[in-house]
């Protein structure tokens, strides 16, 4: 039935985006895992300690001659809202993955600088240990920083951090900012 079901709803969120403007992102459903062939994976959530990881990723990157895998993941409660959707309108589950997108792919070009050309940007619609956990299955390499943006600020180690040693399947580089 027309208008049903997931893609029936993105048939009339597409007929309301063409009546509003022009829409810049197309895919029929947003990404829930990523699993690189090899490489380094990082996680990044936005903090210092993200940044310190990312820069340190790009060096383990450069040196093993590895590509570099940038993870955003993110929830309804820490994506980014799309600018372009329109006060008192819900932005669809691809809209706030596009609008996180090109934030985290941003923030890759301030914090890396040129070496953000190297940089393979991913984000994921899960919780961020699962997210890396299963980007680690087939990484050589998963970088994480210490602490990420919880409200915890006297821990030393992060849950997501904790989560990623004790249960990556590769090795894990974790990162403290200055």
């Amino acid at each position: 039935m027309p208008g049903s079901g997931s893609d029936g709803h993105w048939q009339a969120r597409s007929r309301r985006a063409s009546r509003m403007g022009t829409m810049t992102y197309s895919p029929k459903r947003e990404s829930a895992e990523f699993r690189p062939d090899g490489g380094v994976v990082v996680g990044d959530d936005g903090s210092a300690c993200g940044a310190a990881a990312l820069r340190a990723a790009a060096l383990e990157a450069r040196r093993r001659g590895l590509p570099l895998h940038v993870v955003r993941s993110w929830t309804l409660a820490t994506a980014v809202r799309p600018a372009d959707v329109p006060q008192g309108l819900v932005p669809s589950l691809l809209e706030f993955e596009a609008a996180t997108l090109a934030t985290e792919e941003q923030r890759v070009k301030e914090v890396l600088g040129d070496a953000a050309d190297a940089a393979v940007v991913h984000v994921v619609h899960a919780p961020p240990a699962k997210a890396l956990l299963t980007a680690a299955e087939t990484a050589d390499l998963l970088v994480v920083g210490t602490r990420g943006m919880g409200g915890f600020e006297r821990l030393l180690l992060g849950s997501v951090a904790e989560q990623c040693i004790r249960h990556a399947a590769c090795s894990v580089l974790v990162v403290r900012s200055q």
